[in-house]
């Protein structure tokens, strides 16, 4: 894809917006004989999304770091397969890709839900910062190497979950993995924006297979996401009281946080579109033209060119590129 055939990331109106569910987002499309892998769908949003697109017919697979507890908290929802996966991990996330590819089948679906949010300095694999390594290169492997089944299902669509703390970083080349000093917040900042980089990237290079990709800011939900920050913290960002109870009028409920990702998954008004970051179930639009600082994309997240120096990066560390040939 060049330049001139880019989505251009302004809102078009899809008729859905800042209150909708998953479930009035997916009412009236079927999704049976679908097949959807939702990363962290056992908890907050990801459980809201995959309980939508069980209701709409998908079968969905939920690779979860601790399956049992995966199980528990999807029982009662039919049509959900749990399978171990460590995003940090990356035998782990080969070892999951293989047997997944092992079944012949093909992925409809991809929603890269999983992450982690303001975690204290975190060192895995090779010494990696756990955000970066979580948040993107897990997910950038995981990606690469279901690739011959996201190609299989034919018109497939891959949405990364970003958040508008993508803001608060770009990619930070001289440091990627804050070894010389460590801030939570930046490195979250520079995760969420690797997801989108992620997203608009692979929409370049699969958009020829059928594939196209989409990012999602969605929206301020208290999930356990929130897991790493204490209540303090959180009073003084003025989210919650004392007593945990929220404060922010703006934040949505999980449903209402699970919609926008489902609607980037499915939605006929995306169709031949895509590497576009989307909020509030809609394109979102430039950051400087937002209504509020929490809302639009900032220059850095959408820019082709770090988005191209991200992927390569992100190739070497892993050692998993699926379009390493067309190089």
């Amino acid at each position: 894809m060049t330049n001139s055939t880019r989505t251009p990331q302004h809102p078009i109106g899809s008729g859905f917006g800042h209150s909708s569910t998953a479930a009035e987002v997916l009412e009236g499309i079927d999704l049976t004989g679908k097949l959807a892998i939702v990363t962290g769908g056992y908890s907050g949003i990801g459980r809201e999304a995959v309980r939508a697109l069980v209701g709409a017919g998908a079968h969905v697979i939920v690779p979860a770091r601790r399956p049992e507890t995966a199980r528990e908290e999807l029982a009662g929802i039919d049509g959900v397969e749990v399978d171990e996966l460590d995003l940090a991990d990356l035998a782990s996330v080969e070892a999951f890709a293989d047997r997944f590819l092992a079944t012949g089948r093909g992925i409809d679906l991809v929603i890269t839900n999983a992450g982690v949010m303001a975690a204290p300095e975190t060192r895995v694999g090779p010494g990696w910062e756990l955000q970066f390594a979580t948040n993107h290169l897990g997910h950038f492997a995981l990606v690469n190497r279901l690739w011959p089944a996201i190609v299989k299902g034919g018109s497939s669509r891959v949405v990364a979950l970003s958040s508008s703390g993508h803001k608060r970083s770009g990619i930070r080349w001289d440091d990627v993995q804050f070894e010389h000093g460590y801030d939570k917040w930046e490195a979250y900042g520079q995760a969420k924006t690797a997801n989108a980089l992620f997203a608009l990237q692979l929409d370049s290079l699969g958009a020829e297979a059928g594939v196209r990709a989409f990012s999602v800011h969605p929206g301020g939900i208290l999930t356990p996401l929130q897991r790493h920050l204490p209540r303090e913290e959180m009073m003084a960002l003025g989210w919650v009281d004392a007593d945990g109870n929220l404060l922010v009028s703006g934040f949505k409920s999980p449903e209402q946080g699970a919609a926008t990702e489902v609607w980037a998954a499915t939605s006929p008004s995306l169709d031949g579109l895509g590497g576009v970051f989307c909020e509030d179930c809609d394109i979102a639009g430039p950051a400087e033209t937002a209504v509020s600082p929490a809302s639009g994309v900032a220059d850095h997240a959408t820019d082709p060119e770090e988005a191209a120096r991200l992927w390569a990066l992100s190739a070497e560390l892993t050692g998993v590129d699926a379009f390493a040939a067309r190089d």
